[in-house]
């Protein structure tokens, strides 16, 4: 029961690790987790090879801590196909955020709603796997007829509430997205 509840756990987080990458009208650095950058042949978080900041609500600025870096971070992020247009001046890196047009924002919406239903397969798939193991553990002997109804009873509960929190996640950031 354990082992299958940090496992919905862990899905749960990668969803909204998943949609700190989705991209909304607001600028935010975990937009950039995804981007690497060509740090002398290895490829490199953005955030270590540089600092990101966010002076504005729709600029965000990279410093990188190796001045020589600057063309290799730019084309890294022209290259995330993020949507979004690096500018430089030698030192630092611009990057304005545009605002969202509404066909981009429902878009963005469908993303989603497809990205949150492939978790929610993933925790029914989860619960799948722990009603196999409580079956073979009855045929075994381990557990009796009323043992496996209330082992089976408690995985749906489980399933349900991380189901829930799906739904939650996936709502706020559909919210987020259409601000």
């Amino acid at each position: 029961m354990a082992d299958n509840e940090s496992r919905m756990e862990k899905t749960v987080n990668a969803l909204k690790d998943e949609y700190n990458t989705i991209r909304t009208g607001r600028a935010s650095a975990s937009i950039f987790d995804k981007v690497r950058v060509d740090y002398y042949g290895t490829p490199t978080p953005l955030n270590q090879v540089g600092t990101i900041s966010i002076p504005e609500a729709r600029m965000v600025v990279v410093s990188p801590f190796d001045k020589s870096l600057i063309s290799e971070i730019e084309k890294a992020i022209q290259k995330a196909e993020l949507g979004l247009n690096p500018s430089n001046d030698g030192k630092v890196i611009r990057i304005s955020i545009p605002p969202l047009t509404a066909d981009r924002r429902k878009e963005l919406v469908k993303q989603a709603k497809n990205t949150a239903e492939n978790y929610r397969t993933t925790i029914r798939n989860i619960r799948r796997d722990g009603n196999d193991e409580l079956k073979k553990q009855q045929k075994a002997g381990e557990l009796t007829e009323d043992q496996l109804k209330t082992e089976t009873d408690k995985l749906q509960k489980l399933t349900d509430k991380y189901i829930d929190e799906i739904n939650k996640v996936y709502e706020a950031k559909e919210k987020e997205i259409m601000e």
